[in-house]
């Protein structure tokens, strides 16, 4: 048996067809003037940063040229020709790299316990009032809009050469960075239990800690392990300005034209960023599937 398809009449078609091509034909519009709009944006950014195309593509050659140089040992053998020559200071760097590892560590940690104690207060829903609501965002803007760079060398002209300045510096952008994602975690919870413990006479913080905290724990673990990963590879190019880590001995081999320890300190950061980056990975994963799944 054949289905009865219903068709509309053509003076009836007309205008909705009229009215779809019109609205494509807006939209098409707004799509080049977004276009256009961008492509000036790009123009403008590039005079006022002085990009000048002819001298990169003047200079290409020496980026590909320093690149390929890195690869070869002093003699001119492909570094894999002997691993042991091209890792030759394996063990100071490994001891550099679990400094970079640590600062990391601890300045997630550190950041990580400000967010949670701050996002309550920063949060639409669970603030005291539009005052602490206001102050609380503010200073979480500041620290996570300065850069880590900034801070490290901040902390590096106060406490001296050393981890401690790549350890604040990490702390400070962390508490920022992970304050605003905790709030906004808050900001979507069901109210209805804290309002049920409320009612029972429980405190703010005994609300907190039996009504909200159970709902947002597993968010709060992923995005602190995501921001784990994301510290690593701060924390490897704090180095740079003297605040400890692998860092340092990345930049002075840069500077003195060490080819092949510049290689083999790359390729070391990029595969202990790799291997945490995977497992940090899987511990979120199931840390939301347990979530979905209790």
């Amino acid at each position: 048996m054949n289905a009865a398809v219903t068709r509309l009449p053509d003076h009836q078609i007309a205008p909705l067809l009229e009215g779809y091509r019109l609205e494509m034909v807006r939209r098409r519009r707004m799509s080049a003037a977004g276009l256009v709009i961008l492509a000036i944006c790009i123009v403008i950014a590039a005079w006022t940063a002085e990009v000048d195309p002819r001298k990169f593509v003047e200079n290409l050659p020496r980026f590909t040229s320093y690149i390929g140089r890195i690869f070869l040992l002093d003699d001119g053998r492909f570094v894999l020709a002997d691993p042991f020559e091209w890792y030759w200071g394996l063990g100071k760097w490994l001891g550099k790299l679990g400094d970079t590892l640590l600062i990391a560590y601890l300045g997630t940690l550190i950041g990580a316990v400000g967010a949670f104690l701050s996002c309550f207060g920063a949060s639409s829903n669970l603030a005291t009032g539009p005052t602490m609501r206001f102050v609380m965002r503010r200073l979480l803007e500041f620290c996570r809009t300065v850069p880590e760079l900034v801070f490290a060398l901040l902390f590096v002209v106060a406490f001296g050469l050393g981890p401690v300045p790549g350890v604040l510096a990490i702390a400070i952008h962390t508490y920022g960075a992970l304050g605003k994602l905790f709030s906004e975690v808050v900001e979507n919870i069901d109210m209805k239990p804290v309002e049920g413990a409320t009612a029972s006479g429980a405190s703010r913080w005994q609300a907190i800690r039996y009504a909200v905290v159970p709902q947002v724990l597993s968010n709060f673990a992923s995005y602190a392990l995501l921001r784990f990963e994301i510290n690593v590879r701060g924390a490897a190019v704090m180095g740079f300005v003297g605040a400890g880590g692998i860092g340092q001995d990345l930049i002075e081999s840069v500077r003195k034209f060490y080819y092949s320890d510049v290689s083999a300190i790359l390729c070391l950061v990029i595969v202990t960023v790799m291997l945490i980056d995977l497992g940090t990975e899987r511990l979120r994963h199931r840390l939301i599937a347990a979530e979905r799944n209790p």
